[in-house]
């Protein structure tokens, strides 16, 4: 690589966006760090997510990444360099693992739904990105792990999303052995919904989208939100929780349009409210 070609990629974005109709594609583009989520990537992924939580227009969003990785988890050199801060780093530790958190939480409480469209492998942070996403479609060259052990660092955070996604003995064979799970395994943990041809997670990432976007985005703001609350409650309480939203939900124009279509037999038509 030559000089100038050298500064062309080192100012490129980390993070592309695009849109896709009513479908916000973004896609992490570190494809040479494997797309480790560096503290550049993680502000331009919460700024991102930030602006599109405001847009009206975007109504589902695919999360892809560019290169043979998904993303192999925190930039552990960027982490390494600052061991020679005064304090040995541990500040700067703590505010990467904030704002990850929160970029974590960011995609939990988005009101438009976010699938992963992994390509390769998706590791420790990586891991916890695809299981924080609402759904992910995995091509067959994906695999998932929360490698952390290996190296003298357990996965903890990376653990918040794995153990609510899937059962626990499966979250903690994961986190105690480090092994790379592959796709169709992972798809059978529930960690991935759908696995596809190696090239085709993209697409089929879109087309998930697209269909979901087709629905009124305030019922599937409502429904999202719903989803999280509801299941860190009591049973009693989620129910008594879940009366409360949908007698809501059936005061929304949506609602009353779709059930009357759905009686009509003819298609809904939704204003979003």
């Amino acid at each position: 690589m030559n000089i100038q070609t050298a500064r062309a990629a080192s100012t490129e974005p980390e993070l592309l966006k695009e849109n896709c109709g009513p479908v916000a594609v973004l896609t992490l583009n570190r494809p040479a760090a494997r797309n480790s989520l560096s503290e550049v990537l993680l502000g331009q992924l919460g700024a991102a997510l930030r602006e599109i939580a405001a847009d009206r227009n975007v109504r589902a969003v695919v999360l892809a990444a560019n290169g043979p990785a998904f993303c192999a988890g925190h930039d552990l050199k960027e982490l390494t360099g600052r061991r020679t801060d005064p304090d040995g780093g541990r500040a700067y530790f703590q505010q990467i693992m904030t704002a990850c958190s929160a970029t974590m939480q960011q995609i939990v409480t988005l009101p438009q739904p976010v699938i992963a469209a992994v390509q390769g492998v998706a590791s420790a942070a990586g891991c916890q990105l695809v299981a924080t996403c609402d759904l992910a479609i995995a091509g067959t060259k994906a695999g998932f792990a929360t490698p952390g052990v290996d190296i003298g660092l357990f996965c903890s955070t990376p653990m918040v999303a794995l153990s609510r996604n899937v059962a626990r003995k499966h979250a903690m064979e994961m986190l105690l052995n480090g092994d790379i799970v592959p796709a169709e395994k992972a798809a059978a943990m529930g960690l991935v919904n759908e696995v596809v041809a190696a090239g085709e997670e993209r697409a089929k990432a879109i087309e998930l989208a697209n269909k979901i976007a087709s629905k009124s985005a305030h019922v599937i703001g409502i429904g999202k939100a719903a989803f999280y609350r509801q299941i860190e409650l009591p049973l009693a309480e989620a129910y008594a929780y879940a009366s409360k939203v949908m007698t809501e939900n059936m005061m929304a124009r949506d609602a009353e349009e779709g059930i009357c279509a759905f009686i009509e037999k003819r298609d809904p038509s939704w204003e979003d409210r």
